[in-house]
């Protein structure tokens, strides 16, 4: 693996879906590792969590580089990498011609990614991945204290 790639792991999620909710995102680069997780107290969904995740460990990035993002979102990938263009040319609207839900979160995660070169991967949740196993945990973290912050 290249020094140059910035490998990411990324995870979010609610309790109960929907309800409040947490990110988190473990950044690799050679021997550099950074952690980064957030939260909302309110009401917000498992799928702006996942977009979250991505956005935040993008925005991180100080300057352009190549990354291979993993999420155990479907919806996240799916939506990155075959969706969006469709979306956009669509005016945001599905085949179905309905508003995309979370269109602020593409827009801005399209945004993220114009910045880099991004290599979008699947990864099985809850499989023993080291850094998806951290994203998770980090993504509670995210929730647990954004509930206790509004507290």
């Amino acid at each position: 693996m290249s020094e140059d790639v910035v490998v990411i792991h990324t995870d979010g999620g609610c309790t109960p879906n929907p309800g409040p909710g947490g990110w988190g995102a473990v950044l690799r680069q050679g021997e550099h590792v950074l952690e980064l997780f957030g939260g909302e107290a309110g009401e917000t969904t498992n799928n702006r969590m996942e977009l979250t995740a991505p956005i935040m460990a993008l925005e991180a990035l100080k300057r352009p580089v190549v990354v291979h993002l993993n999420t155990d979102s479907t919806y996240v990938r799916n939506g990155i990498t075959k969706w969006v263009l469709g979306w956009e040319k669509n005016g945001w609207k599905t085949s179905g011609k309905q508003p995309v839900k979370n269109v602020d979160l593409w827009q801005r995660l399209q945004a993220a990614c114009a910045r880099h070169q991004v290599e979008w991967f699947w990864v099985k949740g809850h499989a023993g991945i080291a850094d998806n196993e951290l994203a998770d945990q980090l993504a509670t973290k995210g929730m647990q204290q954004a509930i206790a912050g509004a507290g």
